[in-house]
């Protein structure tokens, strides 16, 4: 038999106002501007421009002490029209800063480059393939992915054909009409594989002279020893003296392209900009931050439809389209109201965060030097600004900082700390560029192992693990030992 139960629980829900000012705290500058320009295009209620001196809440107290002595009677004659409130306003304007031309109206110039698979399409047509070849040959180039490569298998091929456009074929057609295209350029195009694309370009070159027909089997016969320089196995599968022999066809190898279609991907090319949340000044050794003015925008209230609340209060009758209309303005004024609020409360989080972190590295931030930055997580700069560490997460999350010696993105100042003989606490940065050192200074013919790495930060007074060196390595983006050797 079913029981009916009635139980009583408490819990914490975020109102959407913080729900609002989470989610602009973790927009950089960059996004905020079409945030800012999205919110004035959808709430006709908020504008730019500084906040008017009446305050709106004396006019919402004047509304609710009007609504409450009208209680009875509703005319239709004396019906109010919404857009008798909304016809003198002009909302259409409304611009960022910065912003003080109109661009619609300006041609802008577009690249007319053809992309990768157009410029294939295009040599395509210059062999004299019949109608079911062109169709074979097109599925091919559309197989074909952006760095120049075919990776899909050619039964898959083969089946893609049957089922779209009803073409029956075979390995051996498809294989022929691919040879054709790896004829194309750039060099190496429609390659299956590094291997295959690395030979094809060496096929295409005109200097067939010794070292290119070595480093030719070099790529066809020693491939997995040349990927792992092993060039002791490859001197010995190929009978050769010494790593001498093989230099010039290495050096011949290392010009070749891995990504053809690198070269050729068409359209606009877009350089991105850093943006910085943040600005530092150096006064005489007075560190001063300010936000970036893009991150501090003056957005207030419309006037336009603070009025239309005064009409209200103002009004001796009313009926159902003025209830209607009024409902409407002020759910738009407490929307821009909530917007209003979060921005000012990001703009103050950001500040407050951003001084707190360069007080901490106060050292860094006067030198420069980043030997004086100190270990520092998130929680270290929580608990000096009584925040949630979610909150300086969202804070330092792709946000940078202009200073005198480059522009940082904020995770930058956020490091480990390692220890040292000596008992002191260092940044685990000033271990990576230490690492680094150790590594471009090394003799390439015999790279240091990760061994020797870590016993050579020993030396320098820094106590870490072998795998803790791997690990700072990778990071780096720097190879193992066997993959940084050079021929010399």
């Amino acid at each position: 038999m079913q029981k009916l139960t009635l139980s009583q629980s408490l819990g914490q829900k975020l109102s959407p106002q913080q729900i609002q000012f989470i989610k602009l705290l973790q927009v950089p500058t960059a996004e905020l501007e079409s945030r800012i320009e999205e919110e004035l295009e959808v709430n006709p209620a908020l504008e730019e421009g500084e906040e008017d001196e009446t305050p709106l809440q004396s006019q919402e107290e004047s509304v609710a002490e009007t609504e409450e002595k009208k209680e009875e009677e509703v005319k239709s004659e004396d019906e109010i029209n919404v857009e008798d409130y909304l016809r003198d306003d002009d909302f259409s304007g409304y611009k960022m800063q910065g912003d003080g031309e109109d661009f619609e109206d300006k041609e802008m110039p577009i690249s007319t480059s053809a992309t990768l698979n157009e410029q294939l399409l295009s040599q395509l047509g210059y062999l004299r393939l019949d109608e079911r070849q062109v169709k074979i040959g097109e599925q091919l180039i559309g197989s074909i992915e952006s760095d120049g490569y075919i990776r899909r298998d050619i039964e898959a091929i083969i089946n893609d054909l049957m089922f779209a456009q009803n073409i029956e074929t075979d390995e051996d057609e498809i294989e022929d009409i691919l040879f054709k295209i790896q004829e194309f350029d750039p060099a190496g195009i429609g390659a299956r594989n590094l291997q295959e694309c690395l030979l094809i370009q060496l096929e295409r070159l005109h200097e067939q002279n010794p070292n290119t027909r070595l480093a030719y089997d070099i790529i066809d016969r020693c491939f997995d020893e040349f990927t792992k320089k092993h060039y002791a196995k490859i001197i010995k599968k190929l009978n050769l003296e010494d790593e001498e022999d093989i230099k010039p066809a290495i050096e011949i190898i290392t010009k070749l392209n891995p990504k053809p279609g690198g070269i050729s991907t068409g359209g606009l090319v877009k350089t991105q900009y850093i943006i910085p949340d943040f600005i530092l000044t150096n006064n005489e050794g007075d560190l001063e931050i300010a936000l970036n003015s893009r991150n501090a925008p003056e957005l207030k209230v419309s006037s336009s439809y603070s009025d239309m609340f005064e009409a209200y209060a103002k009004s001796d009758k009313k009926d159902k389209k003025l209830k209607e209309t009024v409902s409407f303005v002020k759910q738009k004024l407490d929307s821009a109201k909530w917007f209003i609020d979060a921005i000012r409360q990001r703009q103050q989080t950001l500040l407050k965060t951003m001084r707190t972190i360069v007080n901490y590295q106060y050292e860094y931030f006067l030198t420069g030097d980043e030997s004086k930055l100190r270990p520092m997580i998130l929680k270290d700069i929580a608990e000096k600004i009584d925040m949630d560490i979610s909150t300086v997460s969202r804070v330092a999350n792709s946000k940078s900082i202009q200073t005198e010696f480059g522009t940082f993105m904020l995770k930058y100042f956020f490091s480990e700390g390692i220890a040292t003989d000596s008992g002191e606490d260092v940044s685990s940065r000033e271990v990576k560029n230490e690492l680094k050192k150790l590594i471009d200074a090394e003799d390439k013919s015999k790279p240091l192992s990760d061994d020797k790495l870590e016993s050579l930060l020993r030396e320098k007074g820094y106590t870490i693990a072998r795998r803790t060196v791997a690990k700072y390595r990778e990071q780096l983006g720097l190879p193992v030992a066997r993959l940084r050797k050079e021929l010399l």
